[in-house]
């Protein structure tokens, strides 16, 4: 008995085309199975024994992602097919389902065993056969290869940026102590040729006393413009050549970048005198210059000790995939990874709302969005323009907006920007990935959106992302 009439298999758009014989072929070897609605048809990664076909009610078709179940498709057509649709392809693995596919509503499948139709489709359509599965396994390597390949360039230059922000500090580091190395030296040789002139005991203690009320308002020294600091200088200049103090130009430098002034060396002649004044300014000196580089090493290692916190909070390794974030922090740490391609004449504008709340979300997910988004915008700019960071809250949701004042996004390739391999970038500078997977994060993953308005001079990408935990499809 005929498993459906020749007129309804024949009305199949799959076997539409099909000769007497391999309609033969399909009506022995099908089975009719029907399922009621909710239940599980086949689930992802389970052998792939049977190819299926849609006759009667819908189906919804989901993928697991990080542990979470995505909606993918959700049909009703009659004849869409699920199952085993790589059937006509060898390999030496087993074949699985790709994807688990649910009962919306009860539903009738014809169902065909996917090795015995393998078989008889090369037999049917040996070109086509040879030409399907040369373009399924060419496209997979490529894909392979070419996201393997993205990810290391991304990688590489992300490197690169953070190689570049931490040799600033570092060798600033470098050079402070060696400087500071000088002056230990030189303040222990003032040190003793002051001993040398048999200075009073009390004298020296009241030096050393000075000595400390003046270091401790180095920390505290105000930023002077260029001109405060000259006028500054001179000032104490001045004072130096009325007290006799040779090169006192060279000294006035330091003292002003310490924060003293003229009454703070009034103070000093007071404690000490005349007599020992040139030492005691000199030796004075160095002490506070030698604070001036301890603090110039501390800068640079913190510095460095924020750049490294940074990278870890952009790479997520010490913490749970998924966490309730602040968007700020992962926006943050992104700038510092991208930092080395920010160009010069881009100004970087920040406009957060710190009121917003924390989210939850996979961050070092969402770090990847924004890499793509940001990178994209500096490419679009080029040497100049404006990166504008903006965050706000819009009912349940939290909206990041990226914008940049490139030359826009055409209205025929905005359509298109989402799609996979799609991209405006020359042969070899670009993937067409980054948007697509950034699509995927934001929206199949976050259960949010991810919009993109644009004019000439303003682009804007705006990611919604819901507040609340969301429930699984």
């Amino acid at each position: 008995m005929s498993v459906l009439p020749r007129e309804e298999l024949r009305g199949l758009f799959l076997f539409e085309h099909l000769s007497e014989e391999q309609l033969d072929w399909i009506d022995e070897h099908a089975v009719l199975e029907q399922y009621t609605g909710g239940t599980t048809v086949m689930r992802e990664g389970e052998p792939a024994t049977c190819f299926y076909l849609l006759l009667s009610g819908a189906l919804r078709m989901t993928r697991l992602v990080g542990g979470t179940e995505v909606e993918t498709i959700r049909s009703d057509q009659r004849g869409a097919y699920c199952g085993a649709t790589q059937f006509f392809v060898h390999q030496e693995t087993e074949h699985t389902y790709g994807a688990s596919v649910h009962a919306v509503s009860d539903l009738t499948f014809l169902t065909l065993p996917a090795a015995e139709f393998a078989t008889e489709f090369r037999r049917w359509f040996p070109m086509a056969t040879h030409l399907l599965e040369g373009m399924y396994l060419g496209w997979r390597n490529s894909d392979t290869v070419i996201g393997s390949r993205r990810r290391l360039l991304a990688l590489g230059e992300l490197s690169a940026g953070l190689t570049h922000e931490l040799n600033n500090p570092a060798a600033a580091a470098v050079r402070a102590t060696a400087s500071l190395r000088e002056r230990v030296a030189g303040m222990r040789h003032k040190l003793a040729m002051l001993a040398k002139k048999n200075v009073d005991p009390t004298l020296l203690e009241q030096l050393l006393d000075i000595q400390e009320q003046l270091v401790k308002q180095v920390a505290s020294a105000p930023k002077l413009t260029a001109m405060q600091q000259a006028d500054r200088e001179d000032e104490i200049g001045d004072w130096f050549d009325d007290h006799g103090i040779d090169q006192g130009w060279d000294l006035a430098d330091i003292y002003v970048r310490a924060g003293l002034t003229v009454p703070d060396l009034d103070r000093l002649l007071d404690a000490v005198g005349e007599t020992f004044l040139d030492g005691a300014v000199r030796w004075l000196a160095y002490a506070l210059e030698t604070e001036m580089l301890m603090g110039e090493i501390e800068d640079s290692t913190t510095r460095i000790s924020v750049l490294v916190g940074k990278a870890k909070q952009y790479s997520q390794m010490d913490r749970a995939p998924h966490q309730w974030i602040d968007v700020h922090e992962g926006l943050d740490s992104t700038l510092v990874m991208l930092a080395g391609k920010i160009a010069p004449g881009i100004r970087v504008v920040k406009e957060y709302d710190h009121a917003i709340p924390r989210i939850p979300a996979y961050a070092g997910e969402l770090n990847q969005v924004w890499t793509n988004v940001i990178d994209n915008a500096l490419g679009a700019m080029g040497a100049e323009g404006t990166l504008t960071l903006r965050t706000s809250r819009v009912d349940d949701h939290v909206h990041v907006e990226i914008g940049d004042t490139g030359p826009g996004i055409p209205a025929e390739v905005r359509q298109r920007i989402f799609e996979p391999f799609f991209t405006t970038k020359p042969v070899g500078q670009g993937t067409g990935l980054g948007l697509d997977i950034s699509w995927r994060i934001v929206v199949e993953r976050h259960q949010g959106d991810l919009r993109v308005e644009s004019a000439p001079g303003d682009t804007r990408f705006t990611v919604c992302l819901p507040v609340s935990e969301q429930s699984v499809i």
